[in-house]
């Protein structure tokens, strides 16, 4: 890895660029969620304790290139200073910011709006990136969750200043190196949701990293359906039935194992509380739904995670939103974070369904890590090149 983190640099009387991901959730004016903000934190206080000035360079929705007042990072600032502990004041044009007042020079923190409202911000237009670079001295980025985007403010700017890694940017590629990049061995990967169609990329790159892949959610379904199996009214993508045959094979190829579930929770109905029973993976009743893995599924991911060194997960086992069709995901996860807080696991974990599963089993706190990321964090499964990455290695 050949980027830089903050602490390559010398911060003391330089203005620090700083892009950070803040696009919070909002609920009439007020931020109802400020995790994102909490986790850019560590990079600020740094910053500041070094001698250094950051400007924070952020996005907030999708204007599309055009200023949209709903769309304001103005909304951020008071979660940012109750973060902080310190003022924040907004610079309302990139004018404003090439020429500052005695006031925003005053500041703790400043903060640029919406890099968004600028055309040449998605365009990553060269002379954009240039007028950007030109606001301060060093280039640091701490939104790994836009790495993927190729825009003026994740590597244009990169290739005009000094660039770094911030703290959270420097804990996902540390914490995805050690689950992909260079990981203990074993390495076992789960992988759910609905849709086997939305994961192909990342399924082709895992039966090739990994010593076993365990497929859930909806997704298994169509893997049971490949093999013959009558999965009754499930959620299964039948015209995906060849893919998933190319894809076992691939992974027989390769020495992956593939873990399907071998008993399955079904029901009537999708609602919380169906009635339902638990029934060998092949004896799914024709007017029945698979809405999660049974117990004895369950009991081979458990044997999995305690002969492996390093876990990735990505989408839950079964329905999780509704009960009892949590019961896998929820087992599972406790699972494996008991096995990562007994330092037996390292245990990698991301994606929006992921967080919001593993945070519902009560599992969240003692992954090794959990990624914030989303797509960005998939396309770097998926073994793609990142730019935002790229930029900071060029």
């Amino acid at each position: 890895m050949g980027w830089k983190t903050l602490d390559d640099m010398d911060l003391s009387g330089k203005t620090v660029l700083t892009r950070v991901d803040i696009n919070v959730p909002v609920k009439d004016g007020i931020v109802t969620d400020a995790t994102r903000i909490e986790r850019i934190v560590p990079t600020i206080k740094d910053i500041l304790a070094r001698g250094g000035k950051p400007i924070l360079i952020a996005h907030f929705g999708r204007p599309k290139g055009k200023v949209v007042l709903d769309m304001s990072l103005r909304v951020a600032v008071p979660a940012l200073e109750a973060a902080l502990g310190r003022s924040v004041t907004l610079l309302e044009t990139l004018e404003g910011a090439e020429a500052l007042t005695d006031e925003a020079k005053a500041a703790d923190v400043l903060l640029l709006e919406n890099i968004r409202f600028h055309p040449g911000e998605e365009a990553n237009d060269a002379a954009f990136a240039k007028r950007l670079a030109g606001l301060g001295n060093i280039y640091c980025n701490d939104a790994f969750s836009a790495a993927h985007r190729a825009h003026a403010s994740t590597t244009g700017i990169a290739q005009h200043m000094p660039s770094c890694a911030g703290r959270l940017m420097q804990a996902e590629l540390e914490a995805l190196e050690a689950a992909l990049g260079a990981p203990q061995r074993p390495v076992v990967a789960v992988v759910g949701g609905a849709k086997v169609s939305t994961k192909l990329d990342l399924l082709g790159n895992l039966v090739e990293k990994v010593d076993q892949l365990v497929i859930g959610g909806g997704m298994a379904n169509t893997f049971l359906a490949a093999q013959g199996l009558n999965v009754g009214k499930s959620l299964c993508e039948h015209d995906m039935a060849p893919t998933a045959r190319e894809i076992m094979t691939k992974a027989g190829a390769a020495g992956c194992e593939i873990l399907l579930p071998a008993d399955v929770v079904v029901a009537r109905e999708f609602a919380a509380n169906a009635a339902n029973e638990t029934v060998p993976a092949h004896a799914c009743p024709e007017d029945a739904m698979i809405l999660d893995a049974g117990p004895q599924s369950v009991a081979r991911v458990g044997a999995a995670l305690d002969s492996a060194k390093t876990l990735i997960w990505n989408g839950p086992l079964g329905a999780f939103e509704i009960e009892p069709f949590d019961m896998a995901t929820n087992a599972a996860a406790k699972h494996a974070a008991a096995l990562s807080k007994a330092g037996k696991l390292t245990s990698v974990a991301g994606g929006g369904d992921t967080v919001a599963a593993l945070n519902k089993a009560g599992a969240a706190e003692d992954f090794t890590y959990i990624s914030t990321a989303g797509g960005a964090f998939l396309e770097w499964m998926e073994g793609k090149e990142l730019p935002g990455v790229a930029a900071l290695n060029g």
